[in-house]
């Protein structure tokens, strides 16, 4: 939890730095998106250069290219956070 990637969005320039939250801590308009929604699930297991995909809440298909993860808790050993 709490992992921060930097996605570039497909349909977007600019790049967007996402923080993976639960969804009582969810803030989307700051960055911190809940881990369940379609987006947070997308996102679960991807490296840097991976293409995800999915529904936004108005139906539409959504992508964005992961550029980096800036922070990954349990890479740095870090799992009670």
């Amino acid at each position: 939890m709490y992992s921060q990637v930097v996605l570039r969005f497909t349909d977007e320039g600019p790049t967007r730095k996402l923080t993976l939250c639960y969804p009582e801590d969810a803030e989307p308009e700051l960055g911190f998106v809940s881990i369940l929604s379609p987006i947070g699930l997308s996102l679960l297991g991807q490296q840097v250069g991976a293409i995800v995909r999915w529904k936004s809440p108005d139906g539409s298909e959504r992508m964005a290219e992961v550029n980096a993860i800036l922070f990954q808790p349990e890479a740095s050993g870090d799992y009670t956070t």
